[in-house]
């Protein structure tokens, strides 16, 4: 039974916004709750989060709508775009890529969801203001000043009421049904009762959906490609981080990879029947999980329980006023934007902050995954930056930890050079540079025993500079615990020093070289 509520409830929350969304995409209503239907039924079925609910989401809203914008009247192309997005995400379920997403860095994250959240916010202006929906960022952003010019009144305090409604219907009527419902319900009935000058939905489907046509063409197919695997990466993104949500809740724990094949199936499917792409969607799953749901089958419910409320209320879904559809949304935008980062950033790195807003502005003004792309590269650059910092060396002469004979050292016979912290790709270049200067010096130890972890690069480049001390007459001993020098031994090391030189301690390098320069004194 408590999947039965709880998946009813779901249904409830997620009709406004599967219209919404439909609406938003330029595909019309139908294709937000058709979306809603098959890709929440299927994507429960094949999933791997039992209480997950999937349906039209904020993020994949925004990318449906650009390919929309792209092929104008031919939706051939459009739903084999939709279908070639199932295909990649089950495609990226069966090797396993679903792992992956929990290692993408929380600033990218932060600026991409706050960036979605502008999006939305930014594409529903126009439309609260009474004026016609724009397809594009730009399009929207040039129009607002117009629209402010020669506002809708009427409109405008449609899209006031409803986020009034929204946010100050008490939570106790709202446990029980949820805010965007009544406030559709109650402001569509006022838009009919007074005959509001405003814009209303028109395209609600009635029946059950027919198969679409497909477009295989050729010289559209790059665009075709491209766009599909944004949507099957933007999905993965946003199933997974619900999925991490509902771990978080249920104390249960998701499988990545088959929740991918789920997504996949029940995107292709939606497509074949012209639905909408989506995801998990945060908010309905939450509201499940709250409701009592236990299983899979809530989310079928939620999928069974749109298709009853489509067959038996699509009449009355003609009088829903657009400006409410846009309330709904901008209160959608408005969730989406990461408030806890954005309350510390005065007391975050600055580097952190950087790449938020790299991310931030890169998706409102250029593209989704070339956003998340970018913010990974300079996150990845800004680690390396971070690990060089820590890297240091020092060379003879200073005090270690270690007690040891220091005669040896003053008297130009060894120099001591204690790299410490990571020995890496990015650290290499200057740790070695130190290391190559030395000269005038019968012995070397290359102290390796406070390295954090060493890279490939750093064996290698650590071999040549051994190369280098050889050729001027210097012997060279390296400090390394055993299961480092096994490691420095396999990958080769041995080629360029006598392994019975790489010792475990500077005493016992010292030792060993003090008592060789006894005997070639006598």
């Amino acid at each position: 039974m408590n999947n039965i509520l709880s998946g009813l409830t779901a249904a409830i929350i997620a009709l406004p916004l599967a219209i919404a969304f439909g609406i938003s995409s330029g595909l019309g209503a139908s294709a937000g709750i058709y979306g809603a239907i098959f890709l929440g039924f299927f994507a429960s079925l094949f999933g791997g989060t039992k209480t997950q609910i999937s349906g039209p989401t904020g993020p994949m809203t925004v990318i449906s709508a650009t390919v929309v914008a792209a092929f104008g009247a031919n939706l051939a192309l459009v739903f084999t775009t939709f279908l070639l997005a199932g295909l990649f995400q089950i495609i990226l379920g069966f090797v396993r890529v679903g792992k992956f997403v929990r290692f993408i860095p929380y600033p990218v994250i932060s600026g991409f969801m706050n960036g979605i959240g502008m999006i939305i916010i930014l594409l529903q202006i126009n439309v609260a203001l009474g004026q016609d929906a724009k397809s594009s960022i730009i399009e929207a952003l040039a129009a607002i000043p117009q629209a402010f010019a020669s506002v809708n009144f009427q409109a405008l305090f449609l899209t006031l009421a409803t986020l009034a409604i929204i946010y100050m219907v008490p939570k106790k009527i709202t446990s029980k049904l949820p805010s965007p419902l009544i406030a559709l319900v109650a402001l569509s009935f006022i838009a009919y009762l007074f005959h509001l000058d405003v814009s209303y939905v028109s395209d609600i489907p009635t029946g059950l959906p027919t198969v679409v046509s497909f477009d295989f063409d050729m010289a559209s197919m790059s665009f075709v490609i491209i766009s599909a695997f944004t949507l099957a990466i933007l999905g993965t993104i946003d199933s997974l981080l619900t999925s991490l949500v509902a771990d978080s809740l249920t104390k249960e724990k998701h499988d990545s990879d088959k929740e991918l094949i789920g997504q996949g199936i029940g995107n292709a499917i939606a497509s074949l029947f012209g639905g909408l792409p989506g995801a998990g969607a945060t908010m309905r799953t939450v509201t499940n999980i709250k409701s009592g749901a236990t299983g899979k089958i809530s989310g079928m419910y939620h999928a069974l329980f749109l298709l009853l409320i489509l067959l038996v209320f699509a009449p009355l879904a003609s009088n829903i006023p657009m400006p409410v559809l846009a309330g709904i949304l901008i209160k959608v935008g408005l969730d989406i934007f990461d408030y806890k980062m954005l309350k510390q950033m005065k007391i975050l790195p600055r580097y952190d902050i950087s790449v938020m807003m790299i991310v931030f502005l890169l998706t409102v003004f250029v593209d989704l995954i070339v956003a998340v792309g970018v913010g990974v590269v300079l996150s990845s650059f800004l680690i390396i930056h971070r690990l060089i910092q820590e890297s240091a060396v020092d060379i003879s002469g200073e005090e270690t930890a270690e007690k040891r004979d220091d005669r040896i050292v003053k008297d130009g016979i060894v120099r001591i050079v204690n790299i410490k912290g990571p020995f890496f790709f990015g650290s290499t270049s200057y740790i070695l540079e130190r290391v190559d200067k030395i000269y005038d010096v019968k012995n070397v130890v290359l102290d390796c025993s406070l390295v954090s972890f060493m890279d490939l690069s750093a064996v290698y480049a650590l071999s040549e500079s051994i190369e280098k001390l050889k050729s001027s007459g210097i012997e060279v001993y390296i400090v390394a615990d055993k299961k480092r020098k096994e490691k420095l031994i396999k990958l080769g090391i041995g080629e360029t020093i006598d392994t019975d030189k790489i010792v475990e301690s500077q005493m016992r390098a010292l030792r060993v070289i003090k008592e060789k320069e006894l005997i070639s004194n006598v």
